[in-house]
């Protein structure tokens, strides 16, 4: 029989996941371009977004792993219920490492898209705190994800100096890489992530059984520990009988 301490974790861990499960948009490769020039042409780089489950088990975090970006070259985004917000810390190209906080300035809501379609969108917002900016001589930045439509998303850099009102610093156009992702529709099916409950793009297998993960993050944890997140599903379908 579990611990009122593991049932406590538990509870804990797919709370971080229920708040996390409206950005899954973000799941996938990406081409981000930006609009400032970098010597003679803007950046491109290639970054892909997963579920990390495993680096901190108490913490699930969607992670990102870009090959060029001059502002997120690793990034771990999650969500810190002690304050009610989304917590980001970053790498950048120069090794700089940032900590954010912050919270959607536009909730998460669906559109209809120019292809019929639903397309999930927000925005949020992170600043990056002050105990990590004093360590910058004052200067603050700030960056957002502006989800446009389920196949695009905007990365808005800003800074300031001092109480200065944050400036513009940057914008990074982001376009998902390869074919649509299939996140407006609303029933899954057979292909349902078995641990995120997004959409699944991954199969895995246990004891000749099929199942379906949405990135290679959630393969990792699952092939970790197939039948815990197999019992999980089951009691999930049963408390939803």
């Amino acid at each position: 029989m579990a611990s009122d301490a593991s049932l406590a974790g538990e509870a804990s861990r797919q709370s971080i996941m229920k708040n996390l499960k409206p950005l899954q948009v973000m799941l996938g490769n990406w081409r981000g371009t930006t609009r400032k020039e970098y010597g003679d042409s803007k950046a491109v780089d290639l970054h892909e977004w997963i579920w990390d489950l495993q680096t901190d088990r108490k913490q699930p975090a969607l992670v990102l792993k870009s090959d060029k970006s001059p502002y997120l070259q690793i990034a771990r985004l999650t969500w810190v219920a002690d304050i009610a917000k989304f917590s980001l810390t970053a790498t950048n190209s120069d090794g700089v490492t940032r900590e954010y906080v912050g919270d959607y300035t536009d909730p998460v809501h669906e559109i209809v898209g120019p292809d019929d379609k639903m397309h999930r969108v927000f925005r949020l917002e992170l600043t990056q705190t002050e105990e990590s900016a004093k360590q910058e001589g004052g200067e603050t930045w700030q960056v957002a994800f502006s989800q446009q439509e389920n196949n695009r998303y905007l990365l808005e850099i800003d800074k300031r100096r001092g109480k200065a009102a944050f400036r513009r610093y940057d914008t990074v156009s982001t376009q998902r890489e390869g074919t649509s992702f299939a996140l407006s529709d609303s029933d899954y099916g057979d292909k349902t992530c078995i641990i995120s409950q997004g959409l699944g793009t991954i199969a895995v297998s246990h004891k000749g059984k099929t199942f379906w993960v949405c990135c290679s993050g959630c393969k990792a944890a699952f092939d970790a520990e197939p039948e815990v997140w197999i019992a999980r599903a089951e009691q999930r379908a049963a408390e939803e009988k």
